[in-house]
Order: C-alpha cells, then sequence, then structure tokens
C-alpha cells in the first residue's frame, strides 16, 4: 500500500509572535494578520476552508463551522528564528543553543581567513538587506573582482556576486570555502552564495542561489531513508539538511514552479515524504517588506492549492505549516519569531478537530513518522497522529 506524506512549508507565514518575542525584538509581530489589515483583506477561499482563519483572526479570512483539515498552531522550542532551525526541529532536533549571528559583522580573523582562501579581498562584512548592499557595492564588485560578504539577524554568511564577474561554480567554491571556516562557535547556520545580473540601477538576484548548511543530526529524514522509503526535497530542502536524508531534490525558480513540481512528484509511486518549501513570500515579500506583493502571493498559491488537494491518494497525509514569520509590515527586515500554522488534511483522516498550540515544532515530526510507520522513532515532539485517526 503505497502511503505518503506532504510536508508543505509556506516559508515565513507567521501567525503572531511567540511569548519570548521580546527576546528578539519582535512583540507585535503578525506576519499573516498584519498583511492582511495592509491590503485591506486577503482572498483564502480555499485555506480558509481547511481552517486557516480557525487559528488566528485575519481580514476577509473568518474562520468557518466545519474546517476540512485539522488546524491549530505551533510553537518554537529551539532558540533561534531562522530557516535551518525551524526547519530542523520539525524533523527531531531541538538546538540547545543558537547558531552564532553577527549583527556587527564577522570577526576579523574569520575574514582575513576567508579573504586568504579565497585569494582576493572582500567587501561589505556588515548586517545589510540582499537587495540593498549590492547596490550600494555593486559598483566596486564589479570594479574590482572582490565578492561581497554581509550577514543579517539570521545566522548567515553571505556572499553576493554578479555572475558576470565571478562566474557560479567559482562562487560556490568560495561558499565552499567559507563553510570550512565557520565551524564550532562560529558555526553559521548556512553560508549562502547570492548571485546577481545586471547593472548598477537594476541589479537583480537570480534563483541561482544555493545555501551550505551544516550538517544536522540524525534525524526524520535519516530514519525514512533507513526504513527504505523516499525523501523527496523540493526547494531548499536539500541544502538545509546539507545533502543528508534526502533521495532526491528539485531545486526551484519560485513558489508556481514548486507546486509544478509537487503535482508533477504526486504523480509517482513511491512511499516516503515530499517535503517541500515554497520560498517567494520569505525571499520576495517578508524580506522586502512588501505586504501587497506578500498578499498577491498567498492568493495565487491559493488558488492553486486544490491542485495539491486534488491529486491527493486515499492515505497521503498533508500538512501545511511555515518555519518561522517574517513580518513584512514592521521596520525590520528579518526574520521575526512567531507561531506557525498548522492545517493537516487528508481523505481518510478526521476533520475539524483543533489540534491546539503545539509546544514544538518537532510535533510534525513525530507525526509523519507514525504515518509513514518509522519504527521506534525516539526524536523530539508528540505524535498529534491519533488525534487525526479518532
Amino acid at each position: 500500500m503505497k502511503r505518503r506524506s506532504i510536508l508543505l512549508i509556506l516559508d515565513s507565514l507567521g501567525v503572531g509572535c511567540t511569548t519570548d518575542s521580546c527576546l528578539y525584538g519582535d512583540e507585535g509581530s503578525n506576519t499573516l494578520t498584519n498583511i492582511a489589515a495592509a491590503v485591506g483583506s486577503l482572498n483564502l477561499p480555499n485555506l480558509q476552508q481547511l481552517g486557516l482563519g480557525n487559528i488566528v483572526d485575519v481580514k476577509g479570512v473568518p474562520s468557518v463551522l466545519n474546517p476540512l483539515s485539522c488546524f491549530g498552531k505551533m510553537n518554537e522550542k529551539s532558540p533561534g528564528k531562522d530557516t535551518t532551525t525551524g526547519h530542523w526541529e520539525m524533523t527531531g532536533i531541538i538546538l540547545s543553543q543558537p547558531f552564532p549571528v553577527y549583527p556587527k559583522g564577522f570577526p576579523p580573523d574569520i575574514i582575513s581567513s576567508f579573504e586568504e582562501a579565497i585569494g582576493r579581498k572582500a567587501l561589505g562584512n556588515k548586517t545589510a538587506s540582499g537587495t540593498v548592499i549590492i547596490e550600494e557595492l555593486g559598483r566596486e564588485h564589479i570594479k574590482t573582482g572582490y565578492p561581497i560578504v554581509y550577514t543579517s539577524a539570521d545566522s548567515v554568511f553571505q556572499i553576493a556576486a554578479h555572475e558576470e564577474i565571478i562566474p557560479l561554480q567559482e562562487l560556490y567554491e568560495m561558499c565552499k570555502k567559507a563553510r570550512s571556516l565557520l565551524v564550532d562557535e562560529h558555526g553559521v547556520g548556512r553560508v549562502i552564495a547570492r548571485p546577481f545580473i545586471g547593472n548598477p540601477g537594476t541589479f537583480k538576484r537570480t534563483a541561482n542561489r544555493h545555501d551550505f548548511s551544516l550538517e544536522p543530526p540524525i534525524n526524520l529524514l535519516d530514519l525514512i531513508i533507513e526504513a527504505n522509503q523516499k525523501v523527496i526535497g523540493v526547494g531548499k530542502i536539500k541544502d538545509i539538511f546539507a545533502g543528508r536524508g534526502v533521495s532526491d531534490s528539485y531545486p526551484t525558480e519560485g513558489n508556481d514552479d514548486g507546486i509544478d513540481k509537487i503535482l508533477s512528484i504526486m504523480e509517482e509511486e513511491f512511499n516516503g515524504l515530499i517535503f517541500a518549501n515554497l520560498i517567494d513570500f520569505d525571499q520576495l515579500y517578508g524580506h522586502r517588506n512588501d505586504p501587497a506583493g506578500y498578499a498577491l502571493a498567498l492568493e495565487r498559491f491559493d488558488r492553486r492549492l486544490p491542485q495539491i488537494i486534488d491529486r491527493l491518494e486515499d492515505d497521503d497525509l498533508f500538512i501545511i505549516t511555515a518555519d518561522h514569520g517574517c513580518d513584512p509590515t514592521t521596520d525590520s527586515t528579518d526574520h521575526s519569531r512567531e507561531y506557525v500554522p498548522l492545517l493537516v488534511f487528508g481523505k481518510n483522516f478526521k476533520q475539524g478537530v483543533s489540534l491546539g498550540i503545539r509546544e514544538t515544532f518537532a510535533d510534525v515530526g513525530a507525526t509523519i513518522a507514525n504515518h509513514l510507520n518509522i519504527k521506534d522513532y525516539d526524536l523530539a515532539g508528540k505524535s498529534f497522529y491519533a488525534e487525526l485517526r479518532g
């Protein structure tokens, strides 16, 4: 019997600041609700029928009497609010310490070691918006050939380079060298290649981004593979897990491409997990403080959601959630420490059950392990599978 789980991450779709958001400067953040208020209201009829409005008050998306899915929201137990932490926690990894961040840029010894490794100087070395810093330093980068290094409130070492000045493979090699340097106390969650094209004033980042993550501890993905099932990553999943625990990977060029790939994979015969990340919400709109663009992307996703639901097999388990917030209505362009939505649907599962506020994202991984019959699953998280079965 074919048994699959589809775990779909709407990257950055937070649903309200957590009780510890004050530790991160994120009081008042509520990505979904604040977007709806900023644009007047949202039109998300399919997510509404699943029960999105039963999780949090959203203008234009009221609660429904009989949601088609089970619904709730999840708290992040690990410290931090970055992509790696959120995705890892969903697979049973709870961090005791946050990944390091560098609000004043990286220490001189790290930068000098990086420059020595790549054989040239680096520009920048500060906290910055990715689109802003390439406009600020792009002209000098083109003139000198020096890569642009920057970070954010997340644990990232980002390297931006014009594709005609530093070819992609050379940029990726620079990232690998940075990754080898950034270990132990300086073990940032991700080193990210940020290629761009164009001319001063019209620079544009390309879809050739590539993330180089730390290798995670043993997690749900490893155990699915050990059980002779597949883990198929869509989007940046393979990068987030440093290539570990992923049978097949399908990079994407945006949300629509990601949905197309999910639909194609769902036609295949296999047991296991489709783990997908739709990045546009975060990368194009959350970090760019663009609530109108974020709203349109959500409505576009909602229109396509029935295509995924219609392709579900009887024994498929479909989970929609997020990895953190990124409220585009605040002054910050960084991620926000928020609860994330939890919508769980399947043709053979109960509907309308409130799953409450889960203590950790890891409850998702424990539930998927139950569904896929992963024996002796002893990682973090409390399964809500029994609540789905009734």
